[in-house]
């Protein structure tokens, strides 16, 4: 499939799937002049990236992250080592945190929204 129908299937914009391609994250096959062909794969694989980018990881962990990873079900490959299960705890913690944050801030805002309604 070429770069539009990728981008239509996944609601992800052509500039962001060049993106992806310069930062290693996704691979198209060139045609004679020079059009980007995807794979049906390319779908999932988009998706497991747009998951990975909305848990906060960066585009260079989610390039060591994606080898390790099939784009169907997102388990670990033979490929994941130990040193990729300690860099993906820290992220597990770091989000755990965020969520935190952002549990004591609704829980802030909960406050206020109550005394300025008179309740």
């Amino acid at each position: 499939m070429r770069i539009g129908e990728l981008a239509r299937c996944t609601g992800v914009s052509e500039r962001s799937l060049r993106y992806y391609e310069q930062e290693g994250l996704l691979s198209a096959r060139r045609t004679p002049g020079g059009h980007r062909e995807y794979t049906e794969a390319a779908v999932d694989r988009v998706r497991r990236i747009q998951e990975l980018y909305a848990a906060g990881l960066c585009s260079s962990k989610i390039a060591k992250l994606l080898p390790c990873m099939r784009d169907s079900d997102g388990r670990p490959t033979l490929t994941a080592d130990e040193c990729l299960v300690s860099e993906l705890t820290r992220e597990r913690a770091r989000i755990d945190r965020m969520i935190r944050d952002l549990q004591r801030s609704r829980a802030l805002l909960d406050t206020v929204i109550e005394a300025a309604s008179g309740r």
